[in-house]
Order: C-alpha cells, then sequence, then structure tokens
C-alpha cells in the first residue's frame, strides 16, 4: 500500500488489545475527509504459516505499564507540534494527512502503523518511474528499502519531518493500542519478515518499537543484516536498564543534527 492511499478514520480504545477487541471511537482531528487518527481501517488478513497469534510480550506487564505511561506523556508534551504539522501538510500537499501501512506484530499479527504522511500523492508512480530509470537508486532502495534523495518527499515538511523522525509522533496511539511498544524492533511488512527475519526469529516474541536497538546504533548507516541481529540482540538481552537507556540515546539524537531519510 502506497503512502498516499490511505486516509484513516478511527483511534483504537485505550482498552483494545490484541484478541480481536472491537476499536473503540475515540476522537477527530481536523477536518473529516482525511485528517482523523485511525484503527487501520480492516482487520488483518490470514495466513497459513503465518499469524500465530498473540502470545506473551517481552517484558510482561511492567513494560506495558511503561509504554502506556509513555505514551499519554508523549502526546500530550507533543500536541501543539502535532496540530502545526497536520497544518504544514495541508498547505504544502494534498492528500491525507496521516499514513498507515500494514506491518507484523507480536505473534504476527498484523496492524496498521501510523505515521504523518511524507511523501506527495503520486509517490508510488515516482519511485516505479525512478527505480526504472537509475540503477544506482535502485540498488539503494534494494539493500535499504529508502532512498537518501527522494523525489517523493513532500517539499518542506516532508524532509524535515523525517529528518527529526517526528513523522513517527501518531505511533504513540499505536503503543496506546497496544499494538506497539515505546522500545522495539522496528515494525516491518510481511515481505521483510519472509525475506530477512524468518518465522522463527526472536522479533515475533516483542512488540515493535517506536525507538529501538538499531535507531541508536547507526541507523541507515548500517546494512539490513546488521539491523536484523540488532532486533535479536535487543530482544533476547531485553531488561528495564536497556529500555531507558535507548529512550535517552533517542532522545539526544533527536537533539542533534542526525542520519534520518
Amino acid at each position: 500500500m502506497s503512502e498516499h492511499g490511505l486516509t484513516v478514520s478511527r483511534v483504537y480504545g485505550l482498552d483494545k488489545t490484541l484478541k480481536n477487541d472491537k476499536p473503540k471511537h475515540v476522537m477527530h482531528v481536523f477536518d473529516q475527509s482525511s485528517c482523523v487518527l485511525a484503527d487501520a481501517v480492516s482487520e488483518p488478513r490470514q495466513s497459513a504459516d503465518f499469524d500465530r497469534g498473540p502470545e506473551q510480550a517481552v517484558g510482561g506487564g511492567p513494560k506495558r505499564a511503561l509504554d502506556i505511561v509513555f505514551a499519554i506523556f508523549a502526546i500530550l508534551t507533543f500536541l501543539v507540534p502535532i496540530i502545526l504539522i497536520m497544518i504544514g501538510l495541508k498547505v504544502y500537499s494534498r492528500g491525507p494527512i496521516f499514513f498507515a501501512h500494514e506491518r507484523v506484530g507480536l505473534g504476527g499479527t498484523r496492524f496498521r502503523c501510523l505515521k504523518f504522511r511524507t511523501m506527495v500523492e503520486d509517490a508510488e508512480e515516482r519511485l516505479q518511474a525512478l527505480l526504472a530509470s537509475d540503477e544506482d537508486a535502485a540498488a539503494e532502495f534494494a539493500q535499504t528499502r529508502k532512498l537518501k534523495n527522494d523525489p517523493r518527499i513532500v517539499p518542506y515538511v516532508g524532509a524535515w519531518l523525517r529528518k527529526s523522525s517526528m513523522d513517527e509522533l501518531p505511533q504513540f496511539f499505536n503503543v496506546l493500542a497496544g499494538e506497539m511498544s515505546v522500545v522495539g524492533p522496528r515494525p516491518v511488512t510481511e515481505d521483510e519478515i519472509r525475506e530477512h527475519y524468518g518465522f522463527d526469529h526472536a522479533y515475533m516474541k516483542a512488540r515493535p518499537g517506536i525507538t529501538g536497538l538499531w535507531q541508536v546504533s547507526g541507523r541507515n548507516d548500517i546494512d539490513y543484516a546488521k539491523r536484523v541481529a540488532l532486533d535479536e540482540v535487543y530482544i533476547k538481552n531485553w531488561n528495564f536498564r536497556s529500555d531507558l537507556s535507548i529512550i535517552l540515546r533517542t532522545a539526544a539524537i533527536i537533539c542533534r543534527d542526525r542520519n534520518g531519510y
């Protein structure tokens, strides 16, 4: 699903679990056409060798409690920037404000990972045209699934959102919904699980995180194999001290000029 193609409509209730509870309508934000936070639109699709279902996440109840408290604090702290970002996206680009992409979560369940939209409406068409005409860009995208000089980015607002990682602020609503954690492995697609992780990887034992060991260990300067290895290291050696360390290191990185794109 392309970033420009989805308008989301509801936020999950705080009491939603990973056991197919029905989402509760919480709030409407900005205008009803494109800027309402969402529940991920539809029920996850099933697969024979996937979707093993929820299981006890790494860290259990204490980690989950920390997630809820931190997410509420973050949303309240960044409420004004969130509103300004929404206005900026409406001014500089047509289309929905929020983008939700299907990712793999705890136990192989799928969920819609929320972000501020940072790409133009015809992003997919621009990407395919670039990959077809530029071999270097095609190789870069194949290796990292990202592009340093990405022609799809929304002018002014999009590049800043990515560089500062502010595009990921809506993921705190995923945390409240129980689909993500503040700290954990990066949420990945089913294709990435099949190609790089495998169905028995430790990734399945944790909720994906807004930040994690990969983000504070070089981020886009490390290759994909190292990223997969870092996810496994984090999950197998999890403790509260590591989570707090990663949160503090993430804050320090965001306060500096960083290599996000």
